[in-house]
């Protein structure tokens, strides 16, 4: 067993031989978890535990795979950045947090691969820590920056 790497680049080149390795096919595409019905693949804390999903697809007779990566991009980083440094509520760890995360931008630091079976979207998720501390931010600049301060009422006033 591995550990996760800081760029999950090489596990997603694995990913695709291994894909096609098996005879599979990919379809380029993200499966949104809160819009179908999904089931998601425990990998018990093996960071290969996504091949076995993979044997598991095609023992399933799965037509193909879906297969969805994510990079950190400089430009979604420094808008992430400038709301937070510019909202009244953000902690400054966080903003300290964000620009830590320059060092991994270009990196891929996510990866989803699944698969259909009788109406149920079959999922495997593979992730960095540096991936989980962004989605963090990201709410947090979601919820601070979106943000607004309640204006009396004309009725109040009077």
């Amino acid at each position: 067993m591995s550990p996760i790497p800081d760029d999950l680049s090489t596990v997603k080149d694995d990913m695709i031989a291994f894909i096609e390795g098996h005879g599979m096919r990919r379809f380029n595409g993200f499966v949104d978890y809160e819009e179908v019905q999904c089931v998601m693949w425990d990998m018990e804390s093996n960071p290969d535990g996504w091949k076995d999903f993979v044997e598991l697809a095609k023992t399933a007779n799965a037509p193909f795979l879906t297969m969805h990566s994510w990079t950190l991009e400089r430009e979604e980083l420094d808008e992430l950045l400038e709301r937070l440094t510019n909202s009244e509520f953000t902690d400054r760890d966080d903003v300290e947090d964000a620009r830590w995360l320059r060092t991994h931008a270009g990196k891929v630091g996510y990866l989803q691969l699944g698969w259909a079976y009788q109406g149920t979207m079959f999922l495997c998720e593979v992730s960095t820590d540096w991936y989980d501390r962004y989605q963090r931010l990201l709410e947090v600049s979601d919820e601070f920056g979106g943000l607004t301060m309640d204006e009396p009422d004309q009725d109040e006033e009077n």
